[in-house]
């Protein structure tokens, strides 16, 4: 929360700074700049990151389910 009110914070002063400054395009420019720069960042929403944990918890019970069959296979063999 407290990046995404950094974002908020800092997006309001440029507004701001737009309406009180002398060219009228800086808010659209600096608002171009900014989201080329977190494209860079490949930055995710976090509903991506939750379907990301989310897929990656399922993932890593599917392989401690196949290591505990395996385990139980390599037993019997003995």
């Amino acid at each position: 929360m407290e990046k995404q009110a950094f974002l908020q914070d800092l997006q309001q002063r440029i507004a701001e700074l737009a309406r009180s400054s002398p060219a009228a395009d800086l808010e659209r420019n600096l608002k171009a700049m900014m989201g080329q720069t977190f494209q860079r960042l490949e930055l995710v929403t976090r509903e991506e990151f939750d379907v990301q944990v989310e897929l990656l918890a399922r993932l890593r019970a599917r392989v401690e389910a196949l290591e505990s069959q395996l385990a139980a296979s390599d037993d019997s063999k003995r």
